[in-house]
């Protein structure tokens, strides 16, 4: 596992600095609002550090302007991927807190104010986060299906985590020990870095929440998040060296769950993405067989075997009936 590990960083008292980082790539259509969301926040303690990660588009003259404000650094790299960035950034930061906004997203303007008094409750609490919203690319709000949110457990949670990601990346703070202590994000990975770090830092440390909407993530078609297949192939390979690593701290159940909710989520999207029906019951199957009795699973296999025969009808129509044959 390639993280940086961190110089020690003395203790300051909680109302310390936060280092906000912000790695970009191609995001100059969209980095000046992040970048102003960020200095808009009410908690004025802060610096952001941004790491232009090789980008060939209008990106150093939107950042410009904002580098008059004194709390503002811009560093460039040539391309080396997302992980590395945030890595080069974590490392130039000062704070005591280290916080994140991907460039393509916007804070809102409390979110640091609502956030910060949680991590006086205790030293344990490693990861305070909070909810987000959506919006398309012209940064108009998208509606979000609420029945669909997933539980936000606070505590110890590694269980939880291990069988689904709910700190959306951007709303996270984290204590600058934790990364001291157990590593940045692993250069070994692509997709995922988020999710692997905040199960590394579980083990150790608390997770707080705060029910209150921080942050706003931008959909949009250039996105890395779009690829679902490398989402999914990078996620198994966090699951299986987790496990490795840290053997028990997830029990049986809570693992065979996970697996089967993870094979789940994949057969829907190649099913709805990709058309790949067969390779979608595939993993239905596999998750049923580790969770006979998952609702969601059971609920999945009917809609991807509609999908499927659906569209073998909708072509056999197209083709037309088969004509009788006739000897002459």
């Amino acid at each position: 596992m390639k993280t940086i590990p961190l110089r020690s960083v003395p203790a300051e008292p909680i109302e310390g600095l936060v280092s906000v980082v912000m790695a970009t790539y191609q995001c100059g259509a969209y980095i000046g609002a992040a970048i102003a969301s960020v200095l808009r926040q009410t908690y004025r303690n802060l610096e952001l550090h941004v790491i232009d990660d090789g980008s060939t588009d209008s990106t150093p003259l939107e950042v410009a302007p904002f580098l008059r404000d004194s709390r503002v650094h811009y560093h460039y790299q040539p391309n080396a991927g997302q992980t590395v960035a945030k890595n080069a950034g974590i490392r130039r930061s000062r704070g005591e807190f280290i916080a994140f906004c991907d460039a393509d997203d916007i804070w809102l303007p409390h979110k640091l104010a609502v956030q910060m008094p949680r991590f006086a409750r205790s030293e344990r609490v490693g990861v305070v986060y909070t909810r987000s919203g959506r919006m398309d690319a012209q940064g108009a709000r998208l509606a979000i299906d609420e029945s669909d949110a997933p539980a936000c457990p606070t505590g110890r949670v590694t269980s939880e985590l291990f069988r689904l990601n709910f700190i959306p990346f951007g709303t996270a703070v984290v204590r600058r020990r934790c990364l001291d202590e157990h590593g940045t994000f692993d250069e070994h990975y692509r997709m995922g870095i988020d999710w692997e770090l905040w199960l590394r830092i579980s083990v150790h440390y608390d997770f707080d929440f705060v029910d209150n909407e921080t942050y706003m993530y931008r959909v949009w078609p250039g996105q890395m998040s779009s690829d679902w297949r490398g989402r999914y192939d990078h996620a198994f390979r966090i699951m299986e060296d987790f496990m490795a690593r840290n053997p028990g701290v997830v029990g049986e159940a809570a693992v065979r769950d996970a697996w089967a909710h993870s094979y789940t989520q994949r057969a829907r999207l190649r099913s709805a993405i990709s058309g790949e029906h067969s390779a979608a019951l595939q993993d239905v199957a596999r998750a049923l067989g580790l969770q006979p009795r998952s609702r969601v699973a059971w609920k999945t296999l009917p809609a991807i075997v509609l999908a499927a025969t659906g569209l073998r009808n909708l072509s056999s129509v197209h083709r037309g009936p088969k004509r009788a044959r006739t000897d002459s």
